[in-house]
């Protein structure tokens, strides 16, 4: 067991990390070879990995190519797959923080409740569930995927057989041979169906939109192109430049606004669809009617043939409740399950508005957002000094790597915590500075396929407001908020 979190020395730290999956520790690498500290990683759950720890359901992996899918300053040349599962990205995030020396740095099972800015002493007074820590600065690398999401079904906790969502799987449960209910068809369910149909008594997968999906062309990397990399770093860099244009060519391919170019990427999907489905009504209920983009484009080769086994049913009529025994649709047939699995992703909101964080003059963060989330560069909030986010608002893709969206960030984040290390107390950006920037921001989003493209999607809010997804390329997100201008900055 490790010991309540204190703080080094009589004075705060320099800086408190809040999350160690990617964000959090690609943040504590890089204060640390700049030599900002005392610094401190807190981390709610017992192991270090934040998403890729949490997600342990049958087939999960990565949809980014490994070598892209990595830190640049943290390299890994012998990744076994061109899409790593589960097990190596978390094995590789263990090992890249043992690597750097950030275990003694880092407090696992200490949860993040809130801050309060404290404006005499320029420091945020932090509450945790193992005691209060004094920070002059806090990133916060929590993420948006770590709050499962669950349909709001009549009768849901009536269910008497077991029922989890795949971010919290229960291995404890024996699927082999039972009725299983899959609900949503996103991400996750992509790659959960197929493992499951495998052992399944029987799978029904209750399906409200079908998404659109791309080949994945998964294999296996060959030894011989590991020790290439290993040998040659050149050769490493040079696959992750690739994977990365390649990734990035896709913004301008109808990832971010209806073009010509979106029919052409819809035309790829649909020959897809038509060669591993034959069956006309299938596909029929297997073709999306809103444009490729609007929600995440996904990549599978195995879904549609696990679809078509004989102990699979797609179901699409709509669920009207939960039952004791099972789920009933909206057509009055009742569908008798052993286990119900819920595929149906994040709240992405929660991440923030769950914390109790107050910053200049008694604002909390909730007031700050009652118009909906937004921050400039997705990284800083008026009214917050000495507060950042990595992934924040508006910083998430649906093209390329956000690993790249990270390490943009870091170095934002960066600057602004050497100009704390000059001396000044505070830095807060300017109320005009993250008003341009948010104008700019919606600006963009107002003509993008996630406004017009003719589907509802976890990107937007309740209001429909996007404050997910950067409307551009990654490296226009890297013009933009690689450097800290100072100008935009008020410091105190």
């Amino acid at each position: 067991m490790t010991e309540p979190l204190r703080n080094v020395g009589p004075e705060p730290l320099a800086v408190l990390i809040v999350g160690a999956g990617f964000s959090g520790l690609a943040m504590a690498i890089r204060c640390k070879q700049a030599g900002i500290g005392p610094l401190r990683v807190i981390e709610k759950a017992d192991s270090i990995g934040g998403t890729w720890y949490d997600n342990t359901y049958p087939g999960a992996a990565c949809d980014i190519p490994s070598h892209l899918y990595s830190l640049s300053f943290a390299p890994k040349a012998d990744w076994s797959r061109m899409y790593a599962p589960q097990a190596e990205i978390l094995a590789y995030l263990r090992e890249t923080a043992a690597g750097h020396g950030l275990t003694p740095l880092i407090q696992l099972g200490t949860t993040f409740h809130g801050a309060t800015w404290d404006e005499a002493g320029a420091v945020w007074h932090v509450e945790t569930d193992r005691g209060p820590i004094a920070a002059r600065a806090i990133v916060s690398g929590m993420g948006g995927l770590h709050h499962p999401a669950y349909p709001d079904l009549p009768g849901r906790g009536s269910f008497a057989g077991p029922a989890f969502h795949t971010a919290t799987w229960d291995h404890s449960v024996d699927l082999t041979g039972k009725r299983i209910g899959v609900i949503g068809t996103g991400a996750s369910a992509i790659q959960v169906v197929p493992e499951l149909a495998k052992i399944a008594g029987h799978l029904t997968l209750f399906q409200r939109t079908p998404p659109w999906i791309m080949p994945k062309n998964d294999h296996t990397i060959a030894e011989r192109a590991k020790a290439r990399y290993r040998r040659l770093p050149l050769a490493r860099r040079l696959e992750r430049a690739r994977l990365f244009w390649l990734h990035e060519v896709r913004a301008f391919l109808g990832f971010t606004k209806v073009s010509k170019l979106t029919g052409q990427a819809e035309g790829l999907a649909r020959r897809h669809l038509a060669k591993a489905v034959r069956d006309n009504d299938l596909r029929a209920k297997l073709t999306p009617n809103y444009r490729l983009g609007c929600k995440r484009v996904l990549i599978s080769d195995d879904y549609y043939p696990a679809l078509q086994r004989p102990n699979v049913t797609l179901e699409t009529g709509r669920i009207a409740r939960i039952t004791e025994t099972g789920a009933v649709t909206e057509d009055g047939q009742a569908h008798e399950l052993d286990i119900i699995v819920y595929a149906t992703g994040f709240d992405v909101t929660a991440t923030f508005t769950r914390m109790n964080l107050v910053g200049r003059g008694g604002l909390t963060l909730r007031e700050a957002w009652a118009g909906g989330m937004g921050a400039y560069q997705g990284i800083t909030v008026a009214g917050f000094p000495n507060y950042f986010m990595l992934l924040g608002p508006n910083t998430g893709l649906g093209h390329n790597s956000v690993v790249s969206m990270i390490e943009v960030q870091v170095q934002h984040v960066l600057d602004c915590m050497k100009a704390l290390r000059r001396g000044t107390r505070a830095i807060e950006v300017r109320p005009e500075a993250q008003a341009r920037f948010l104008d700019r921001i919606r600006g963009r989003l107002a003509d993008s396929i996630w406004q017009a493209g003719g589907c509802r999607s976890w990107y937007l809010d309740a209001e429909g407001r996007n404050a997910t997804l950067w409307p551009d390329s990654v490296m226009a997100y890297r013009r933009s908020a690689r450097r800290a201008r100072m100008a935009d900055y008020r410091l105190g």
